[in-house]
């Protein structure tokens, strides 16, 4: 299919607002109707209210592993950001398609569902499948149950293909992530007496400043992978929130942090070192104040890193595919990492730029979507020879 259909379909999906908060039901019944129009049968994997699902179809005999296209459907939220046009709305402009989720990242679904007729008319020889994901933004959550089903069958594909934006560029490694929760219970009493409570901000300040001595730890040279930028794995604080007024002891506070891990780094390594310092050195002080005290932690999200070997079939057909062989990494997360946890390799490559994304005026560019096109050519082309 040509450009003119990749843009309708973006069009299409960009007017379903899947922000992760929200359903995204109505733009899968999209898919799915349109894959039915085209005699394509689909699976879907519900979430555990029916609110949400992932689409998985095959295109090509199924009795062969296959090249995956995935791309996840939820998008991050617009709230309090200064759109100069429609977010849920696409618009053109000076060779530009703007929208929420243009390159975050409907362009490349909007890409593959106009190749689907190029695939059905070349009889495959090797399969291709789409597997279409929910709350990828919220911490890879929704991919999960579909990729539990897949990793059970028995014809593993040969390669996975993210489509995030990577300007058409293979990545094969991004960090992982583990986003954790820390509530300090204190002891409240009056400001005057403060030697008496137990301050949960201060000690969880306490706690906040050993995470910062981790982190420094992590970014050693001996540690660094030159491939990542930053080179390190590293340690972060985002929010923090406790106390009542100034002149209470606060009893309550609690903070999240995250670790943006090299793939080969256990990011809960960190969470444990935190714990063991509040055990070991925090609580016992807290408790011989008052002993209805203490520290917890509650794990958020968290996804593995990925690291493809560049000599690998996965990246040799990547390489083909985008027509570059000059591998590259990534900062931001994917669900790659869980892709190849099920035996699938996994490199990451899709139109656009990650440095539209999330932004106000989010866009892609009609070249990138016309380059995505071309790419996803070559895919049947080579699916059609290949024994």
């Amino acid at each position: 299919m040509n450009e003119a259909s990749s843009r309708a379909l973006l069009e299409r999906l960009i007017g379903f607002p899947t922000v992760s908060r929200d359903s995204n039901l109505a733009l899968i019944a999209f898919i799915q109707e349109y894959l039915a129009n085209l005699g394509v049968e689909c699976e879907l994997f519900h979430n555990a209210d029916r609110t949400k699902a992932n689409l998985f179809a095959t295109i090509g005999p199924r009795d062969r592993g296959g090249v995956v296209l995935s791309g996840h459907t939820d998008v991050v939220p617009v709230d309090g950001q200064a759109w100069s046009r429609e977010p849920f709305r696409l618009t053109e402009r000076d060779g530009r398609l703007y929208g929420r989720g243009t390159a975050d990242m409907k362009g490349f679904i909007a890409s593959v569902l106009a190749a689907v007729p190029g695939f059905l008319g070349k009889e495959l020889k090797i399969p291709v499948h789409l597997a279409f994901s929910y709350d990828e933004e919220v911490g890879c959550l929704g991919v999960r149950p579909m990729l539990a089903e897949l990793a059970r069958r028995p014809n593993k594909p040969v390669l996975c293909l993210i489509g995030e934006p990577t300007e058409l560029k293979p990545v094969l490694g991004h960090k992982g992530k583990l986003a954790m929760r820390c509530h300090v219970k204190g002891a409240a009493c009056h400001s005057a007496y403060a030697p008496y409570g137990v301050n949960a901000i201060e000690y969880a300040a306490r706690l906040i400043g050993r995470l910062g001595e981790i982190g420094t730890q992590l970014a050693r040279s001996e540690y660094h992978d030159s491939r990542f930028d930053p080179p390190y794995s590293s340690v972060q604080t985002g929010l923090i929130k406790g106390g009542r007024a100034l002149n209470i002891v606060p009893a309550e506070c609690e903070f999240d942090f995250e670790v943006r891990a090299l793939p080969d780094f256990d990011a809960q390594e960190v969470a444990d070192k935190l714990q063991r310092y509040a055990e070991s050195e925090l609580v016992p002080a807290m408790r011989a104040t008052h002993p209805d005290t203490g520290v917890s932690f509650q794990p958020l999200s968290a996804y593995p890193g990925l690291a493809t070997e560049h000599d690998s079939e996965a990246a040799r057909l990547a390489a083909l595919l985008s027509g570059s062989t000059e591998f590259g990494t990534v900062s931001f997360g994917t669900e790659g990492g869980l892709f190849k946890q099920a035996g699938i390799p996994t490199l990451v490559c899709g139109p656009g730029s990650m440095d539209q994304g999330h932004k106000p005026d989010e866009y892609l560019s009609v070249q990138q979507l016309s380059g995505c096109d071309a790419m996803l050519a070559r895919l049947g082309d080579y699916l059609r020879r290949v024994d």
